[in-house]
């Protein structure tokens, strides 16, 4: 005799109106969020109570979120995990930095006439935190939260110029494919770009993400590593990159100096780009900023 998993059950409203069932997603939305207003600890079957949740899978959910390291278990309790806590900080980051950039931002923008980006590195990607621009700014291929490769984007160079030599080693590991006739699509090639965006301070984009795009781009750091970059971008501006080069990177000293203040920078300083990783291995990009949040102090 063949038998058959039971189709979900539709809840019922008062109206009459059927409800559909609970998505995984949402389900472990329920019970992380039990842990929202509760104590350090919950066990499963508080769990239980304050989701809502059936206790079979409340526990299938608690058992995987505890791989993900984002809940600990001890005994019979659970917690919250560090992969929760490093999202949280990573969070908290983003937003002070965006708050502590965006009236300098708008300044360059009011200054440039172009669209402004703040962006941070994410393993081989760039992402925007913010864009300030215009209407006629809408055919650059932006936005808020996306997401962009890093080797081919003034953002990226700036930031990568400045990182750590496992982390380069790691996006030239992951491809430099070709998005127009101008990306930098060979090794050597790339990593003598960034040699020469350490030399003059800013990265430029010619046209290597989209055509007809131009873009500079400046680090945003101290003594050490970049921990995001400010990019002024358009369409036909490349005959005024290297007159908007020293504003842009005057407008990443001031938002370092909102944050900072002189005299508070981060004492750590890059590997060499050139230099070859002990362990051969990149760190995970979620354990850089967390080595960078501990000794920036912004924990």
């Amino acid at each position: 005799m063949t038998t058959h998993a039971a189709e979900p059950v539709l809840a019922v409203q008062e109206d009459g109106a059927a409800v559909p069932p609970l998505s995984l997603l949402e389900k472990a939305a329920k019970v992380l969020s039990a842990f929202q207003s509760a104590g350090p600890r919950l066990t499963l079957t508080e769990v239980v109570q304050r989701s809502g949740i059936r206790r079979s899978s409340a526990h299938r959910i608690l058992d995987q979120l505890v791989q993900l390291r984002w809940l600990e278990r001890e005994g019979r309790d659970y917690r919250l995990g560090m992969g929760m806590l490093e999202l949280g900080a990573m969070a908290s980051h983003h937003n002070r930095l965006r708050r502590a950039a965006l009236p300098h931002l708008h300044a360059l923008h009011e200054a440039t006439g172009h669209l402004v980006h703040l962006t941070v590195l994410d393993g081989p990607e760039v992402v925007y935190l913010e864009r300030i621009g215009g209407s006629d700014d809408s055919a650059v291929p932006s936005r808020t939260g996306g997401r962009q490769p890093a080797y081919c984007t003034a953002s990226g160079k700036a930031i990568l110029a400045f990182s750590d030599a496992p982390v380069v080693e790691q996006v030239i590991r992951d491809g430099l494919r070709p998005r127009t006739p101008r990306t930098i699509t060979r090794p050597d090639p790339f990593r003598a770009e960034l040699a020469l965006v350490r030399e003059r301070g800013v990265a430029f984009d010619q046209e290597e993400g989209f055509r007809g795009v131009f873009c500079v781009a400046a680090p945003l750091r101290g003594a050490g590593r970049a921990v995001a970059a400010i990019s002024v971008c358009g369409h036909g501006v490349h005959r005024e990159l290297e007159r908007i080069a020293p504003v842009v990177r005057g407008c990443a000293r001031s938002v370092w100096q909102s944050m900072f203040g002189p005299g508070r920078q981060p004492e750590q300083r890059p590997q060499p780009v050139g230099a070859t990783a002990a362990a051969g291995v990149p760190q995970p990009s979620m354990d850089n900023m967390m080595t960078w949040l501990r000794f920036s102090e912004w924990m």
